[in-house]
């Protein structure tokens, strides 16, 4: 529940700053509102679709087919996490600055609100679609419950609306980049323990070697089938008793998610979502 809550809350944050820079830019144009919602609509529909495809698919497999398939999710989310956190830290002040510009040019008639729904559209599809995919990956990494996983999703849903809408009105003046820097790290941890998980997916059906069976056994101290260990292990991917290759995998992808992210934003982490920071924070309720 804790993992689907934390990258639901990330991607709808993300969503939320996108549609809250729109709407800055957009203040005072005539139906604006129905448009940028018909947008959102639109983009939560394309997700929902995604997911029905991705169900359909895993039900149609049966036996080491089934354990293919989630290893390959769980493959496709890291490189898309790691991708995400890396792409985001060096392009999200240019995110800001189209958005705010599509805003403009609806607002001074250059653009049509057709053009604003789309782009809105788009946005939340795409965060959607990650969605989507990430919650699969953590059901498969970690067999959560449908309830579990529902739970943190609707959790998350609300946090990261209820956290944009505050930062939109100006109600709140959080550091947000702050905020993105601590979520990158814990989606990092993340993407690592879906590395290891899909590793071990692989040495347990002999498609990919073990390099060692129970390279230490913590269960005494911590049982991963506990309440904490359940925790820790969507989180940050404990195991109390792990593969060697699944070690190996939590560990290079670690490090390299940490490297990239240093070699495309050397200043301070802080800076990886400056851009969120524009959100404009003077629109206060009267």
């Amino acid at each position: 529940m804790l993992a689907s809550l934390l990258i639901v809350f990330r991607e709808v944050l993300e969503a939320g700053l996108i549609v809250g820079i729109v709407l800055a830019a957009t203040e005072g144009i005539a139906r604006r509102g129905s448009w940028i919602a018909g947008g959102i609509a639109v983009g939560v529909g394309g997700a929902a679709v995604l997911a029905m495809f991705a169900g359909a698919i895993s039900g149609a497999l049966s036996g080491n087919g089934q354990e293919v398939f989630n290893a390959s999710i769980l493959i496709v989310a890291v490189v898309m996490l790691g991708w995400h956190n890396v792409w985001m830290a060096s392009h999200g002040r240019q995110i800001a600055q189209e958005m705010r510009a599509v805003g403009h040019a609806v607002g001074t008639g250059e653009r049509s609100l057709l053009a604003l729904a789309v782009v809105v559209a788009v946005a939340v599809l795409r965060e959607g679609a990650e969605v989507v995919l990430f919650l699969y990956g953590i059901a498969a990494s970690s067999q959560a419950g449908a309830a579990a996983l529902m739970l943190g999703g609707v959790l998350g849903v609300g946090a990261g609306a209820l956290v944009s809408y505050l930062l939109y009105r100006g109600l709140i003046a959080i550091p947000v980049s702050r905020l993105f820097s601590v979520t990158s790290w814990l989606i990092a941890l993340l993407a690592a323990g879906m590395a290891g998980q899909a590793a071990a997916i692989l040495a347990g059906i002999d498609l990919i070697p073990a390099w060692g069976y129970q390279l230490w056994d913590t269960s005494w101290l911590l049982p991963q089938n506990s309440l904490p260990g359940q925790a820790l292990h969507a989180l940050v991917g404990y195991s109390d008793r792990p593969l060697g290759v699944q070690v190996v995998a939590y560990l290079v992808v670690l490090a390299a998610l940490v490297t990239a992210s240093r070699l495309v934003n050397p200043q301070s982490p802080k800076d990886s979502r400056a851009a969120s920071s524009n959100v404009p924070h003077g629109h206060r309720s009267s």
